[in-house]
């Protein structure tokens, strides 16, 4: 794999703490393409490119030992979405001594090698506190939003904590408050934002997998 950056300041945050009901429940993440579960592939693509990478996830935090980072859980028993797992992604890189995050779904194993550096140089060429990713799709006239994908600053930790209590759970109300830039990814052939949401896209992965490994 071809890493285009590394940042030296940046808090990766896999978000895992979706419920997984079209796949009965439980943690898709750990599903298995090929010999490797999904979030292996997602630590492998995640981990050049960022300082250190921790996991949002809820439960019992055992069930991920093995992938040796620190997990994080949101800090409700209420399931509020994507939004609280940035939370708890911005709360513990203040604690940690980091400024900013970017953030990853746990159920996109494809998602692109230069998606840091992207969002970073984006970022830096406007005058906006967030950067999202977007991509053309397989229609290159429609542009799809992947909100999940995103680069935060810590500094709004403390609003994004007030919007949640507020009621507010879409990520993007809640990004339309603030300065972003949304960073267009072009597809060409396949497309890295997909992603595992049921039993018939995990047969397409491990397809993807066994293709890109020939």
């Amino acid at each position: 794999m071809i890493v285009e950056n590394v940042s030296n300041t940046m808090v990766g945050v896999i978000l895992a703490g979706g419920l997984a009901s079209r796949m009965g429940g439980g943690d898709k993440s750990l599903k298995l393409l090929g010999e490797k579960t999904i979030l292996e592939y997602v630590i492998d693509r995640l981990s050049p490119q960022v300082t250190r990478v921790v996991l949002n996830a809820n439960g019992d935090p055992q069930r991920f030992s093995k992938f040796k980072i620190p997990v994080i859980h949101d800090q409700t028993d209420r399931f509020l979405g994507p939004l609280a797992g940035v939370l708890s992604g911005l709360d513990w890189a203040n604690d940690n001594g980091f400024n900013q995050i970017v953030t990853v779904a746990a159920d996109t194993p494809f998602f692109p090698m230069s998606l840091v550096k992207t969002l970073c140089d984006s970022l830096s060429n406007s005058d906006s506190q967030i950067a999202l990713a977007t991509s053309n799709g397989k229609d290159s006239k429609k542009i799809i939003r992947h909100p999940t994908f995103g680069l935060w600053p810590v500094s709004l930790r403390n609003n994004l904590r007030d919007s949640l209590n507020l009621g507010v759970r879409k990520v993007v109300t809640w990004t339309e408050l603030h300065d972003h830039v949304d960073v267009l990814f072009k597809i060409d052939v396949e497309d890295p934002f997909f992603n595992v949401n049921t039993y018939e896209d995990l047969d397409i992965a491990k397809r993807r997998i066994n293709l890109e490994a020939k």
